[in-house]
């Protein structure tokens, strides 16, 4: 939620909250008595409803389900204590308070949307990112490129936060998570940021001292590495279903980081992203006709997703995944 506390140059303002004449809705700036019991976000769907006056086409544009445009736009008018759409034939049609109001919105809106330009025209982007993202692909692709990004954007802070387990831009716990499945609710912006390949993977070496492996079946005579079923923070890491049915690991972790050291010990064969496994020169994958594909899904809170240093750093991890495909998708 965005509450706008902008200078008081605007005492032109009845105890509504509305402008009294309409030429005081141009050019002015909002107090914050008129914004203490508005929720920019609630604002922003009124905003769309009185440029498309229609529900429906509202909630195509913003993406989010009609019955929430409604519920959130008789919140509005709760909050304000009148009516701020009449129903006709064609849709939804301002009015007079509803017309008022548009005028104070579309200020507070000009007002946010002009904070990054000023930002960016300053030629330095600054602020904290905070990042959340699988402990795996935190510690051996997004850390190991994060030094070009602060290069170019000295002044922008990255909280790296590479755990089993993600926080929620929802909550305001993070302000970038990549996920391992595309969120179904809340108040997000996601996309796909890329795919990503698994396999099976043993010390070079390992094999010599070992039964073949020749076929899924044979991994029944290996001491297998993989996570504690119980703390399998996401169904797409329970995998080992997708390599032979009945799998069960002996040698249990749910750290990533820690299977992959238990494999570079020789202790064993585990599933590895290919970003992790095929970037130590010991290891090698095994059972070659054995591949797992998933995803990685970019999300941001959509009230915060155009802020400059966020913005920059989507726009940074984009390309990045871009230009390192072939180890991604292994």
């Amino acid at each position: 939620m965005i509450r706008m506390a902008l200078s008081p140059s605007i005492a032109c303002l009845d105890c509504s909250g509305f402008p009294t004449s309409p030429k005081q809705g141009l050019g002015m700036q909002v107090e914050p008595a008129i914004l203490q019991a508005m929720d920019w976000d609630d604002l922003r769907i009124f905003l769309a409803v009185a440029r498309t006056a229609q529900i429906a086409r509202a909630a195509r544009l913003l993406r989010i389900d009609a019955t929430t445009v409604a519920r959130r736009v008789r919140r509005l008018e709760a909050a304000r204590g009148e009516i701020l759409f009449e129903q006709h034939s064609g849709g939804q049609r301002l009015t007079t308070s509803g017309a008022q109001l548009l005028m104070v919105a579309e200020e507070i809106e000009h007002q946010i949307t002009r904070l990054a330009p000023q930002v960016e025209k300053s030629g330095q982007v600054s602020g904290l990112v905070r990042v959340s993202v699988a402990e795996g692909f935190g510690t051996w692709f997004v850390a190991g490129h994060l030094g070009r990004l602060s290069a170019v954007h000295p002044a922008v802070s990255v909280d790296l936060v590479a755990s089993s387990g993600f926080l929620s831009p929802s909550k305001r716990e993070t302000d970038v998570a990549i996920l391992l499945a595309r969120p179904r609710k809340g108040p997000l912006v996601t996309r796909k940021l890329t795919d990503y390949g698994l396999r099976v993977y043993a010390l070079r070496g390992y094999l010599a001292d070992h039964p073949v492996v020749m076929t899924p079946a044979d991994l029944a005579d290996h001491a297998l590495i993989g996570y504690i079923p119980d703390f399998i923070y996401a169904p797409e890491l329970d995998y080992l279903e997708e390599v032979a049915p009945g799998l069960q690991p002996k040698l249990r972790s749910s750290s990533i980081n820690a299977q992959y050291r238990l494999v570079r010990s020789g202790a064993g064969v585990g599933v590895l992203p290919c970003f992790i496994g095929s970037a130590d020169p010991t290891l090698t994958a095994i059972l070659p006709q054995i591949y797992i594909k998933r995803s990685f899904w970019i999300t941001t809170h959509r009230d915060t997703r155009n802020l400059p240093p966020i913005r920059h750093f989507v726009d940074w991890l984009v390309a990045l995944t871009g230009d390192h495909t072939d180890l991604l998708h292994g």
